[in-house]
């Protein structure tokens, strides 16, 4: 049983720990909601939408950007991407300072500015980390809960600055006597869809990894034969699957699909009966030290000196020992089995899922 084989099936799976990075696009509606190619900056309407349409083309590559870390590629891999979010941002906001102040007032403009300030900061700073941390994300359960609390933050602090220059926005239209259409798009509706479904994966991932990370802790025991690792790893995993078993109760799946819940049960239940049986584990390796001590013993002593006694104990050791290996053998097998297809059913059902609620950016 080799856990960095396991590791390495489970690689999908954890990819998908970046879907969760979608949320950041329902920021972005405060932001884009007004286009039109006229430049009067006379006409406050106009003035408006000037402002959205030289910031749209920032949603396209942003979108671009989400898009790819939603559907399984790492951060690290499409970092150029990320580089050229940052560029555009750094041209748009540059283009944003060299308009005029409408007619003396320039708190409009200048809340645009400082929002696509927070926004690179956010890209620049905190993005950055987080890529950083993404390679040791997957090493343990506080390292991966410290990966997710550092998106929450930078998605925080995305949501601060948009309200607050949407806050703006609305004086700006007030002062102005314009009326401004909340209605959503269908774009507004994917953005609060992705985070929704995002928010929904984190939740049933998280309640996953913690006794996905006890079990390669077993498995690394189990190979080295460390009978006290087993024992205790063994009682974590079976503490951690009926935790992550619970969690899922409370969990709501959005538009009604629980599929991705489905698949995380179905693997916290084998969790929780490999708990069980790994006890074979132990019986086989205790017996294999009292074999090993049986037979040293029994190799010392020259043919001529061993008893029948020392014969039939000997031969009855080697049937326990040959028992037991067996035992062994079909347990691990079992579970090796069994584990490779669920957790290809798992992978299969986060794309599946993803496919289906988060477009695909092209």
């Amino acid at each position: 049983m080799r856990p960095d084989k396991f590791i390495k099936n489970t690689k999908l799976n954890l990819l998908n720990m970046k879907f969760r990075n979608s949320f950041l696009l329902s920021v972005l509606l405060f932001f884009f909601s007004f286009v039109s190619t006229a430049q009067d900056f006379q006409n406050p309407g106009e003035y408006m939408d000037y402002i959205g349409k030289s910031n749209e083309t920032v949603t396209e590559k942003y979108l671009y950007y989400l898009s790819a870390v939603s559907h399984g590629k790492s951060a690290r891999k499409v970092e150029k991407r990320r580089e050229g979010v940052l560029s555009l941002i750094y041209e748009t906001r540059l283009l944003m300072q060299a308009m005029p102040p409408f007619k003396g007032d320039k708190s409009y403009r200048d809340s645009t500015v400082a929002y696509l300030k927070i926004l690179y900061s956010v890209f620049n700073e905190d993005y950055g980390k987080i890529v950083n941390m993404e390679e040791i994300a997957e090493q343990s359960y506080d390292a991966m809960e410290a990966y997710m609390l550092a998106q929450d933050k930078a998605q925080e602090k995305l949501k601060a600055a948009a309200e607050k220059r949407a806050a703006q926005q609305k004086v700006f239209a007030a002062k102005n006597n314009i009326t401004l259409v909340e209605n959503k798009s269908d774009l507004d509706n994917k953005m609060e869809a992705a985070s929704q479904i995002t928010n929904h994966y984190d939740e049933v991932y998280l309640a996953f990894f913690k006794p996905y990370k006890q079990e390669a802790y077993l498995l690394d025991a189990v190979n080295k034969k460390n009978i006290i690792a087993i024992e205790q790893n063994l009682s974590s995993l079976k503490q951690f699957a009926e935790e992550g078993l619970e969690k899922l109760k409370t969990i709501n799946s959005p538009n009604g699909d629980a599929s991705v819940i489905a698949a995380c049960r179905s693997l916290l239940q084998f969790y929780k009966t490999e708990a069980k049986d790994g006890a074979g584990f132990t019986d086989y390796f205790l017996k294999e030290e009292e074999f090993k001590k049986l037979k040293k013993e029994f190799d010392s002593k020259s043919s001529s000196k061993r008893t029948q006694a020392d014969i039939d104990k000997f031969n009855n050791a080697v049937n326990d020992i040959n028992d037991a290996g067996k035992n062994y053998n079909n347990i691990n097998n079992s579970l090796n089995k069994t584990r490779a297809s669920l957790l290809d059913d798992w992978n299969k059902a986060v794309k599946k899922f993803m496919d289906n609620y988060i477009p695909v950016q092209r």
